[in-house]
């Protein structure tokens, strides 16, 4: 498969995080059958700025709930921001109650 057959992918997932949850990159590589691809998924997300669809790269978060991608939104508020827009608290770029947060896509979207 193509990085971008991939990123692809990993944008259709984005798409489905509900406001008011995160979900981390491996947990998305998960869901979609590669649990090793967690880098390449942070790959994604860093791209997504670059797309013309509404992706809430935002909701992507590390597995220890730190907004490590905040670096590539054009303001390194806007990731804090966002969140807390959508009632995540955030203290230190770390999401306060993450277990409360997570939106797990192999639960939440399971058949």
């Amino acid at each position: 498969m193509s990085h971008s057959g991939f990123f692809d992918m990993v944008y259709q997932v984005v798409k489905m995080i509900p406001p008011g949850r995160v979900t981390s990159y491996g947990a998305i590589a998960r869901y979609l059958g590669d649990a090793k691809s967690a880098r390449m998924v942070g790959w994604a997300m860093n791209a997504s700025h670059n797309t013309d669809s509404n992706i809430p790269a935002h909701r992507v978060v590390n597995r220890n709930g730190l907004l490590t991608g905040l670096a590539h939104f054009p303001d390194p508020a806007y990731m804090q921001r966002a969140l807390e827009q959508e009632g995540i608290r955030i203290q230190e770029n770390r999401v306060i109650n993450l277990d409360e947060h997570f939106w797990d896509p192999m639960v939440e979207l399971s058949l």
